[in-house]
């Protein structure tokens, strides 16, 4: 494993050097791995490492994001279909399950998976059976499984939303990943690497934090964990390349749905035309930019949406659909 590869992956704390040093010894084997932790953290980082860092490394890793299948395709997304399987299935489907034979499959949010899969599901963890809608004979897959989730599984075992047989095969080896608000001094850690990070893909240089706003850094609680920090310092980076960023900005960052767009540092952060905007040689994520100025739509005009859609000049189903796609609520 290579923590050093990714700034998240990044750290000096007790706890997660803990989690560190379980994930390598367990990366060499084929045991099943659930990662667990709260949103943010960084599950599918750790999930990928244990990958680079295991016998499969030569195969794929595919990430399954379980909260986002249909529960009426999830069968056929998993484990594919032949043709004619059923109405509308006009040509064979390799399921993800098949696409990641001699490699890694990562059930990303597993504790979302549908209950009407989870046994077949079992099954296939069981006997590495992998059976496509439609085929009368499964086939044998070889697939080393990475879960993860931010849920309490035994609480959704409890409460009959998730199978206690299906629990058990994928927690072999259970991995916690710890929140950011228990990693102390990791914060000054994160925050120096992502900002050399950003900096040298963006072709700039970067912010530096005044004494003041680094206070400010380690007391917050970061309820959004690693993307909260790694957001921030890529928004530093760039709209405040090469400046000295005070107390002020960083309150103002840590408010939901802080903007970065170019400000008096420390004064209020006025949205400025586009055309005020310089662009940093290595671009911007116009993704990233979207769901910030959505966000700060949203502030400005209390979460009303229609108002909100009216300060971005766009409908408000548009609005909605953009929402939607940013996992904005």
């Amino acid at each position: 494993m290579k923590p050093d590869i990714q700034p998240e992956m990044l750290g000096n704390s007790p706890a997660f050097v803990s989690v560190l040093r379980a994930a390598r010894l367990v990366a060499v084997t084929g045991a099943t791995v659930l990662v667990q932790g709260e949103s943010g953290v960084g599950k599918e980082l750790l999930a990928r490492a244990i990958h680079d860092a295991s016998p499969w490394v030569k195969g794929p890793f595919v990430p399954v994001n379980c909260a986002a299948l249909s529960e009426s395709l999830v069968e056929s997304e998993l484990f594919g279909h032949v043709k004619g399987a059923f109405t509308g299935a006009v040509g064979e489907r390799t399921g993800r399950i098949a696409a990641a034979h001699g490699g890694t499959l990562f059930l990303d949010e597993v504790g979302d998976m549908p209950l009407s899969i989870q046994a077949k599901m079992l099954r296939f963890l069981e006997n590495g059976e992998c059976q496509p809608l439609g085929q009368e004979q499964p086939r044998k897959v070889a697939v080393r499984v990475v879960a993860a989730t931010n849920r309490d599984l035994t609480a959704l075992v409890a409460g009959g939303r998730f199978r206690q047989d299906l629990y058990y095969r994928l927690q072999v080896v259970p991995l916690v990943l710890p929140p950011l608000r228990e990693r102390g001094q990791d914060v000054e850690l994160l925050i120096r690497a992502f900002l050399v990070h950003f900096a040298a893909r963006q072709g700039v240089t970067a912010p530096e934090f005044a004494p003041s706003a680094q206070d400010l850094l380690r007391r917050h609680p970061w309820p959004g964990n690693i993307r909260e920090l790694r957001n921030l310092c890529e928004r530093a980076v760039i709209f405040h390349a090469g400046q000295i960023l005070d107390a002020g900005f960083v309150q103002h960052q840590l408010c939901p749905g802080g903007m970065a767009l170019p400000a008096t540092v420390g004064g209020p952060a006025e949205i400025q035309p586009l055309s005020a905007l310089s662009l940093p040689n290595g671009g911007i994520s116009l993704e990233n930019l979207e769901r910030d100025m959505i966000r700060a739509a949203l502030i400005r005009t209390q979460g009303n949406r229609t108002h909100a859609a009216k300060l971005l000049d766009v409908s408000r189903d548009a609005l909605l659909y953009r929402m939607k796609k940013h996992a904005l609520r």
